[in-house]
């Protein structure tokens, strides 16, 4: 596909000639219109968008392009119907043109307990696992990154990256439709890896660790989030259903086991940098996202635990160094 052309001279200059070779074959039979069944309704969809020049555009303190003086023979609401073609909108929030697009997840909100705590990411090359459409991606740019590469295997989640680089064009951000499983092995090249919302989901979480580590140079930087719960050294629980209504929640660790397996993965400096309960305010059903959401998952009784009676999300943000 076109919008990717631009990568792969990147990845050959990184010493990843391979990879980019085997990319150019996998990522449009991922991205075929038969391979999914809604595929050519968003590729209809991606086409009919307007042809617009934003005149402004900010990645720093928020995800806005543009502004509604900048459309042309269409309003604010036309855009925003077309644009609800991508739902549900899940990772965000975005501003298109004046058009507010209220995520399930106030992703800018995780972005601000991370920065804080992390190397700075002026010049650095990323690697965003299972970044959903690329809204910290974004971020990342804006604060000076070199090069950003999320993969994540959710089609909807890339073509909703898609309108955002109809409009941006940047040569410096992709989203791949890839899972951390079309990694090659020991890459070793990126500054900085970030794996957020995904270990959760891994049956080997140490096998993930290991796989993160692989991707990074010597000094490179790892920031990790994810599910944990309460408890001492050693202690992780898995449930035996469901969690929060997902069926493919594995091992949810204690801040120190956390800590344990990363250095028993072959991590230094490790450090758990953030703590936060999730919140209705945080993840909630919105106009962008009208399916269930955290307030469903939860004991309608007692927020402090979800609807199976477990545990209600607690999530922490880890950092770590490959020596």
């Amino acid at each position: 596909m076109t919008i990717y052309k631009s990568l792969y001279p990147q990845l050959e200059a990184m010493g990843l000639e391979q990879w980019a070779h085997e990319l150019q074959q996998v990522i449009p039979e991922r991205m075929a219109v038969e391979g999914h069944g809604t595929m050519p309704l968003w590729q209809k969809a991606l086409q009919g968008l307007p042809q617009l020049k934003p005149s402004k555009t900010e990645l720093k303190a928020k995800v806005e392009i543009g502004q509604a003086e900048d459309l042309v023979e269409i309003s604010p609401d036309e855009l925003a119907e077309q644009l609800q073609a991508f739902h549900p909108w899940r990772k965000g929030p975005y501003n298109l043109f004046g058009v507010n697009i209220d995520t399930e997840w106030r992703s800018d909100w995780k972005w601000d307990r991370v920065l804080p705590h992390i190397q700075s990411l002026k010049g650095r090359k990323i690697l965003d696992i299972g970044c959903g459409n690329g809204y910290h991606g974004w971020r990342m740019l804006g604060e000076g990154a070199d090069l950003v590469l999320g993969i994540d295997p959710t089609l909807l989640s890339v073509m909703q990256f898609h309108v955002v680089q109809r409009y941006l064009g940047d040569k410096n951000h992709y989203v791949l439709p890839l899972g951390i499983e079309d990694i090659p092995a020991d890459l070793s090249c990126f500054d900085t890896v970030f794996s957020m919302g995904v270990l959760y989901h891994r049956r080997s979480p140490l096998d993930h660790l290991v796989e993160l580590r692989g991707c990074l140079r010597s000094g490179g930087e790892l920031v990790l989030e994810t599910l944990v719960v309460e408890g001492e050294e050693g202690a992780a629980f898995m449930p035996e259903g469901r969690y929060a209504k997902m069926r493919n929640v594995w091992f949810l660790p204690s801040i120190t086991t956390m800590l344990l397996w990363l250095r028993r993965c072959g991590f230094k400096d490790v450090a758990c940098v953030d703590i936060n309960r999730t919140s209705v305010k945080e993840q909630r059903k919105t106009e962008w996202m009208k399916f269930e959401s955290l307030a469903d998952f939860l004991d309608p009784q007692d927020h402090t635990k979800t609807i199976e009676g477990h545990p209600a999300p607690l999530r922490a943000i880890f950092t770590a160094t490959k020596p």
